[in-house]
């Protein structure tokens, strides 16, 4: 068996067993030289919380677990194809390489695809269903959120 059908059978045992718990069919596993750092099931059912999806519960544990947000010379491997919000994050992390088992075409006849929501994120702003604008607020008495940001930060 190659190292990433071993790793993704883990996540697809991860989502197998939150299921049998009532949740949903996911799950995800993120490894780091070989070595599984932290692993996540969807939550959401369970917390109400909608951000509560596998992949971001195993970076945030990765995180946790190796003390750091920069998550580079990771890689996840996940029961489905990663929503936009998860992929969004797996890139700000540094993850860099993704492996999933089941495809949204996979999941559409069951209402687990995301596809529709990539082809909504590739509309421009204007364009989509949820209303996106830019008011740049300042507050006067203040300086500059980014420089103090920057200043307080050391750059």
């Amino acid at each position: 068996m190659t190292e990433e059908n071993h790793f993704l059978r883990q996540a697809l045992e991860l989502a197998y067993a939150n299921v049998e718990k009532g949740g949903r069919p996911f799950g995800a596993v993120v490894v780091k030289d070989g070595a599984v750092v932290a692993t996540g099931v969807n939550e959401i059912l369970s917390t109400n919380d909608p951000t509560a999806h596998a992949e971001l519960s195993a970076l945030r544990a990765a995180s946790r677990k190796l003390g750091t947000a920069d998550l580079a010379g990771c890689a996840v491997y996940a029961s489905g194809h990663p929503c936009p919000m998860c992929l969004a994050a797996m890139r700000l992390a540094g993850i860099g390489a993704v492996t999933y088992a089941y495809s949204n075409d996979q999941g559409a006849p069951f209402g687990l695809s995301t596809a529709a929501l990539y082809a909504e994120l590739a509309r421009p702003f204007a364009d989509q269903a949820m209303t996106i604008r830019h008011s740049p607020v300042r507050l006067a008495a203040r300086p500059d959120l980014y420089a103090a940001w920057k200043t307080r930060a050391g750059g």
